[in-house]
């Protein structure tokens, strides 16, 4: 590809009132209007301090920035350009958006998150979410060690995160998020927590577990429920929350005497060889792995804590332990093996349970997303203006998983930076005509045309007769 005019003949201003840069906003911000995001917003979030009036319409305004890819307060000014103005109302300064979030407290972010949750559910009746979910879903709980840089940020301190398979400890913010998913489905967020840096993983995740069943069950996941975590939330509070909830638990268990003493009476005939269809990245032996072989046996866990015991399944996965020196000739004299255990109560048979447990990875997804998006910065120095704007970040995920499932079957597990480069980041010149008549002109021959005119006619179009 290369110019078709010389470099002096090629000229550029900024002058078109006419033309918007994020075209997609438009069907995305109407189905959040349909949702009832504006409405939600102005019946629970109550800010009393000075600034915290119009969450009706500065909620939604930070929400649709981050659809558009913002990731800083500053960066919400991409709402303010060219024809915006005369397809929304109420679009408001980031100094303005940022004296909102500034003026939230503790009371006012947990509103929000009540926002988000009911949101989600309405969003889940409105749009093909979670394809399956009253047969099977899983709710994947995680925490992720965001690091910040400023020196006056409230709440940051040292806390444990894994980089490149390596324990470090990075001063940050740690937020804790809990995703809901189908086997054909992509996941969408159920419940987040800005904690601490330094907050361990398993602090107050019981009850955090609790409230994303119950929203997952609210979203329509009426059939059977796995809510999985890894070995930062194997607890006797984290189990028994989850039973409570009426769900299923499988957590990575950690290696202790007496998790080794279980492992060691498998027999060795019980164990079943099974091969990954696509290799999985080993940390420990920096290598890719697609053999190993698994066994269950039954284990009770957390014995030392009166009345508090569970009887379950003990899954393990064994792995062969390479041997780093053969290719030296130095030969092993018998196979080492390393476990990775999973304690479970899953109502499914060894290799499905085995299987599904390795998928919580899908909640790294998320974060990906967010780390690639609006969570790419914790923008303020306020904690609960940055807790806030994790919950927003809630809200865009959502509403941009939505969308991509409205467009097409390829853009509902597309990640959300393919679906603002494909369905938002498109410009568009706006026409008036007739009574208040207002046509989008967008780029002939683009190559998502039809998953954009999908979302267009879902969002913008009749309403869809909804089930019962």
């Amino acid at each position: 590809m290369r110019l078709l005019h010389s470099l002096a003949k090629i000229h550029a201003t900024f002058d078109d009132p006419n033309l918007v840069s994020r075209a997609g906003l438009v069907p995305v911000m109407a189905l959040a209007q349909r949702a009832g995001l504006a409405a939600l917003a102005g019946e629970h979030v109550r800010v009393a301090r000075r600034g915290g009036v119009n969450p009706q319409v500065k909620v939604p305004g930070i929400v649709a920035g981050m659809i558009g890819g913002a990731d800083s307060i500053d960066d919400l000014d991409l709402l303010r350009h060219g024809a915006m103005p005369a397809l929304f109302g109420g679009i408001r300064a980031p100094s303005t958006l940022g004296s909102f979030l500034r003026s939230f407290a503790w009371g006012n972010v947990l509103q929000l998150e009540k926002v988000s949750r009911l949101l989600l559910g309405e969003l889940a009746r409105r749009a093909p979410l979670l394809p399956g979910k009253d047969v099977l879903a899983f709710c994947d709980i995680d925490s992720q060690q965001k690091r910040v840089y400023g020196h006056h940020k409230q709440g940051a301190a040292f806390g444990h995160t894994k980089i490149q398979g390596k324990s470090l400890l990075v001063r940050g913010l740690n937020a804790l998020a809990a995703t809901i998913s189908t086997p054909a489905g992509a996941p969408v967020i159920a419940a987040t927590r800005l904690r601490g840096g330094n907050a361990g993983s398993a602090r107050g995740a019981a009850s955090f577990a609790t409230g994303a069943v119950r929203t997952a069950r609210a979203t329509g996941c009426t059939g059977i429920l796995v809510v999985r975590a890894d070995s930062a939330f194997y607890s006797a509070a984290f189990t028994s929350a989850v039973r409570r909830a009426g769900a299923f638990f499988p957590v990575t268990v950690q290696m202790n005497p007496h998790v080794r003493a279980a492992i060691a009476a498998i027999a060795q005939d019980a164990w079943t060889p099974i091969r990954y269809p696509r290799a999985i990245w080993d940390d420990q032996l920096r290598a890719w792995v697609s053999d190993a072989e698994v066994a269950e046996v039954r284990y009770t866990a957390f014995t030392s804590k009166k009345g508090q015991a569970i009887t379950a399944r003990l899954i393990v996965r064994r792995v062969k332990d390479l041997n780093r020196q053969a290719a030296q000739g130095q030969d092993e004299l018998f196979p080492v093996w390393r476990y990775h255990a999973v304690f479970t109560d899953s109502p499914f048979v060894l290799l499905q349970a085995e299987e599904q447990h390795r998928d919580h990875a899908v909640v790294e997804q998320v974060f990906a997303d967010w780390a690639g998006g609006p969570l790419a910065h914790l923008p303020s120095g306020s904690f609960p203006a940055n807790a806030a704007w994790l919950a927003c970040a809630a809200i865009a995920h959502n509403l941009l998983r939505a969308a991509g499932s409205l467009a097409s079957l390829a853009c509902a597990k597309a990640r959300g930076a393919t679906l603002r480069r494909d369905l938002i980041d498109v410009a568009a010149r706006i026409a008036r005509h007739g009574r208040g008549e207002i046509t989008l002109h967008l780029p002939e021959g683009w190559h998502r045309e039809t998953e954009w005119m999908n979302l267009f006619e879902a969002g913008c179009g009749p309403p869809r007769a909804q089930a019962a």
